[in-house]
């Protein structure tokens, strides 16, 4: 594991606020680690040992680690200081951490990385494009940095997500239920102070901003049965159900209409 020296700035970012407690919530929750598995099942097969990859939003490095284990060369980015310090703890822990360079890059900024490219592929997992507003000039950026034939595969939170909807209107609070349709983007709290500005793009639009340089190969949706992530305790409760939805979800992720409703949406652009 190496550290970029583009890593050369320490002032707080939002996720900081929950990069201590992100993988105890999220990583190794039930929910959690059936949706990245969901994830992995195509990550694994659009890279292969050898190759170079650039990762966006890294978080906590699971991703960039479990590419690392396969052979895969991973310059894992994220905005947040204490994120990358958690990835680089996870990537001292493994034999296979030394694949992986960590490194403090806001997306608006990827474009300094040009001299580190032609990259052979590029990721982003888990809705970190969603916190970007501009995601045209994110295209146009992220190609730059890319071989001609390249993938880049994004998982993005979904627009209109079936639980989410059933959960909220159910127990009387239609605006959270509908929050995603917001077309100024909704408010993401983090944590007690401490918000984010999220936009939920459909596929259509993702399809129309990365155009010019990008043509979508495939999408499938991630969660489409399994429930989001703030549904842990109702799965902890029944992980004979958990397990089961988890089985339905790799039959129907790809069928149209039922890819729609999922709680992320897995995207595979070619450049």
């Amino acid at each position: 594991m190496t550290t970029s020296p583009l890593a050369t700035e320490n002032r707080a970012a939002p996720f900081d606020a929950v990069a201590g407690r992100y993988d105890e919530v999220f990583t190794n929750s039930l929910v959690g680690r059936a949706q990245r598995e969901a994830v992995w099942r195509r990550l694994d097969g659009c890279f292969q040992p050898g190759q170079h990859i650039l990762e966006l939003n890294c978080g906590t490095g699971v991703d960039a680690l479990h590419l690392a284990e396969r052979g895969v060369e991973v310059l894992a980015c994220d905005a947040s200081p204490r994120m990358i310090e958690v990835a680089r703890q996870r990537m001292r822990s493994s034999p296979s951490g030394d694949r992986v360079e960590l490194c403090v890059l806001e997306i608006e900024r990827i474009a300094g990385l040009e001299d580190r490219g032609p990259f052979d592929g590029a990721f982003s997992n888990f809705a970190g494009l969603n916190c970007v507003e501009d995601l045209a000039s994110v295209g146009g950026r992220l190609a730059r940095l890319l071989a001609p034939g390249a993938t880049a595969l994004l998982c993005m939170a979904g627009q209109a997500v079936a639980w989410e909807m059933l959960w909220y209107l159910v127990h009387g609070k239609p605006a959270k239920a509908l929050r995603r349709f917001q077309r100024g983007g909704a408010t993401g709290r983090l944590s007690e102070g401490v918000a984010v500005r999220v936009w939920y793009p459909s596929v259509r639009e993702m399809t129309r901003l990365f155009a010019p340089h990008f043509r979508l190969q495939r999408w499938q949706g991630i969660g489409v049965t399994v429930p989001p992530s703030y549904l842990e305790p109702l799965a902890k409760r029944s992980p004979g159900m958990l397990h089961a939805l988890t089985r339905i979800d790799q039959v129907v992720s790809a069928w149209p209409v039922f890819r729609s409703l999922a709680d992320h949406t897995l995207l595979e652009f070619q450049r």
